[in-house]
């Protein structure tokens, strides 16, 4: 880790923080991703090699604690008092992206859009047994997904998961991640045809109240700068 031989709070916080993927990295903690699958299915494209050096980067600065469960030989990170602290750090560089910066096409990663929505459901709304919803996305028609909602964390597959499909999800990426940030609502996708569900009626009527805002909707972008330009429902 090079230093900016600089004694100012801001430039040693930076030389931990400020590092590419670092931040992504805190996220997905702060979401409650544990082991390194997790945490490198919430940062699509990071090596393997390079999550690892981040993760040793900030155990050594004491942002981390890495445990090993000795039964399992599974390896987990948890944030230290002084990882939990960077949160604030971390919701004011959501907020300023959300006010200032506009969603555009490179933004919109299929994976990681999936991974988000998982993250986003309200688990304590879901029905006591699984609802496996597969996921078709227009935008990778040759791709299918399934997502497992279920306590305590929904998650995401690219594999047949071996139970019945409940519900079947027809929209793509974009349509998804701008209902994240609620510029576009649950009836503005369905009236422009940009999402649709197949299954019984109170499963996909209950399917869209299963699913949370992401922290950063209730910002929204100045007025006058192009952010302010995305499509928004009142």
């Amino acid at each position: 880790m090079r230093s900016y031989g600089q004694y100012c709070p801001l430039a040693r916080t930076a030389e931990i923080f400020a590092e590419r993927w670092t931040p992504i990295i805190i996220r997905n903690l702060l979401n409650g991703a544990s082991s390194f699958g997790q945490l490198r299915d919430g940062a699509p494209g990071i090596p393997k090699a390079l999550l690892a050096d981040r993760l040793a980067t900030l155990v050594r600065a004491g942002v981390l604690v890495r445990r090993v469960n000795p039964s399992t030989r599974g390896v987990t990170y948890e944030l230290t008092s002084a990882g939990r602290d960077l949160k604030p750090l971390c919701d004011a560089m959501g907020g300023w992206g959300m006010r200032w910066l506009e969603v555009e096409p490179q933004h919109i990663d299929p994976a990681y859009v999936l991974w988000a929505t998982a993250r986003l459901v309200d688990t304590d709304k879901l029905p006591i047994e699984q609802v496996t919803v597969r996921i078709d996305l227009r935008d990778l028609p040759q791709q299918q997904y399934w997502m497992l909602l279920h306590r305590p964390q929904a998650e995401v597959c690219t594999r047949y998961p071996g139970t019945p499909e409940d519900l079947v999800v027809h929209t793509d990426a974009e349509a998804l991640a701008r209902w994240h940030l609620r510029q576009h609502t649950y009836r503005d996708l369905l009236r422009q045809h940009k999402i649709s569900i197949d299954g019984p009626r109170p499963l996909a009527r209950a399917f869209p109240t299963w699913i949370r805002p992401s922290p950063y909707a209730a910002q929204h972008p100045l007025d006058g700068h192009p952010a302010s330009g995305a499509t928004r429902s009142t």
